[in-house]
C-alpha cells in the first residue's frame, strides 16, 4: 500500500470513528443503560457509586451489537494494525468479542476467571492464541481494568502479541494508563466525560461501572 493509500484510508476510517461516536452516544441513552441510583451501590470493583451503566444492556439489541462492533473494529483500523483474533475475559467481554469477530471477520476468543478444573482445563476458549498472533482486546465498562488486564497477561502468557484494545465505556483512565505503558494502542469508545458523570474516585462523587 503507497503513502497516499494509507493516508486516505486513516481519514476514512477517522470518519468512520467519529460516525459511531454518534451512534453509539444515542445507544447509552436509552432508558435503563445508564441509571441514577438514589443510593451508592457496592459494585465487583469494591468502589461504591450511585451512577450504574449496564453495558450488557446497551447491546442487548442485535442492530445495537453490530454498531457497536462496527465501531471498534473501526478503531482499530484507525490505528493502522493488523489482526488475527480478538477477545477477552468473560463474562464482560462477550458480546463485544462476537459483535467485534463478526464486523472484521475474524477469530474470536474467551478467557475464564479461572479454569473449570476438568477437561482440557484451559483458560482460553474459542481460537487458540499461537505465539505471535496479533490480538485485538475488548471489554464492556471499566473502572479500574481489572478484568482488561487480566485478559491482557493471559494472552502474553501464552505468546500473543496485544496490538489494541478497546472498551465500551471507560469510567477512569486506568485501562488508558496501563496500555500506556505496555505501548499497546488503547481506544475507548466512550468515557465518563462523553456522558457528563464523574472520573471514578472524582471528588464530587464516588461514581463507577458495571464490570
Amino acid at each position: 500500500m503507497g503513502q497516499v493509500d494509507a493516508i486516505r484510508n486513516a481519514d476514512h476510517a477517522g470518519h468512520l470513528v467519529s460516525l459511531h461516536h454518534q451512534q453509539l452516544l444515542e445507544i447509552v441513552k436509552r432508558p435503563g443503560v445508564v441509571m441514577h441510583l438514589p443510593s451508592p451501590v457496592k459494585l465487583a470493583s469494591g468502589d461504591e457509586s450511585n451512577v450504574f451503566i449496564d453495558g450488557k444492556l446497551a447491546v442487548a439489541d442485535p442492530d445495537d451489537l453490530a454498531r457497536v462492533g462496527a465501531a471498534m473494529f473501526a478503531a482499530a483500523e484507525h490505528e493502522n494494525v493488523e489482526l488475527d483474533a480478538v477477545g477477552g475475559l468473560v463474562l464482560g467481554a462477550a458480546p463485544f468479542t462476537f459483535a467485534v469477530a463478526a464486523a472484521a471477520r475474524l477469530k474470536w476468543f474467551l478467557i475464564r476467571k479461572e479454569p473449570k478444573g476438568r477437561g482440557t482445563n484451559r483458560y482460553i476458549e474459542g481460537a487458540r492464541i499461537e505465539s505471535g498472533m496479533r490480538v485485538m482486546l475488548v471489554d464492556d465498562v471499566v473502572t479500574k481494568g481489572s478484568s482488561i488486564q487480566l485478559a491482557y497477561e493471559h494472552v502474553v502468557d501464552v505468546g500473543g502479541e496485544v496490538v489494541f484494545a478497546t472498551t465500551f465505556v471507560d469510567r477512569s483512565g486506568a485501562a488508558a494508563a496501563f496500555f500506556r505503558e505496555r505501548g499497546v494502542p488503547y481506544k475507548p469508545m466512550l468515557t465518563y466525560e462523553d456522558l457528563g458523570i464523574p472520573r471514578v474516585g472524582g471528588s464530587s462523587e464516588r461514581a463507577v461501572a458495571a464490570g
